[in-house]
């Protein structure tokens, strides 16, 4: 009777193996390529993002009236944050497949949280319809809630988790 821990050590190498090994080293490598050029492209939105933000602010305290910013003027500024904060969470989120290869779902639902609240800062009450913004309340409540559990449950003891 064969055991099977010889199956695997007397098990000669096919011909066709070699070659899957290199097509998979072939899509790891463009994989990791296109992540890569994923990340210098975030970094530049980002970055530009972030320069317009400020010149935004610089703009509206410089514009009269002096050091004082319209009630409009801030949410767009608010707005334009949060952006920036979501590209930074959707970088990290990113920057994580790469070194993991794991997409991080807490980051990715902190992200839509911050998207949900920036919808929320820049909409206008006055023109929404109420299932609006119903569905609204309803999806940042559910991205809330498995944020929580999400958070809740990393937080928990291993020894639990397994019982």
């Amino acid at each position: 009777m064969t055991n099977h821990g010889d199956l695997d050590t007397n098990r000669k190498q096919r011909p066709g193996d070699s070659r899957v090994r290199r097509v998979a080293n072939v899509l790891d490598s463009f994989e990791r390529a296109i992540v890569l050029v994923l990340i210098a492209l975030m970094s530049l939105v980002v970055l530009f993002a972030s320069i317009d933000l400020a010149w935004t602010i610089v703009r509206d305290m410089l514009a009269p009236p002096f050091l004082l910013m319209t009630l409009e003027g801030l949410l767009d500024t608010f707005g334009a944050f949060l952006l920036v904060l979501i590209g930074l969470e959707l970088l990290e989120s990113i920057k994580a497949y790469l070194e993991e290869h794991v997409v991080h779902a807490e980051v990715v639902i902190l992200a839509a949280l911050i998207a949900m609240a920036r919808k929320v800062i820049v909409l206008d009450f006055k023109e929404l319809e109420p299932m609006m913004a119903l569905g609204i309340a309803t999806l940042i409540a559910a991205l809330a809630a498995g944020y929580y559990l999400m958070k809740r449950a990393g937080a928990a003891p291993r020894s639990s988790l397994l019982d």
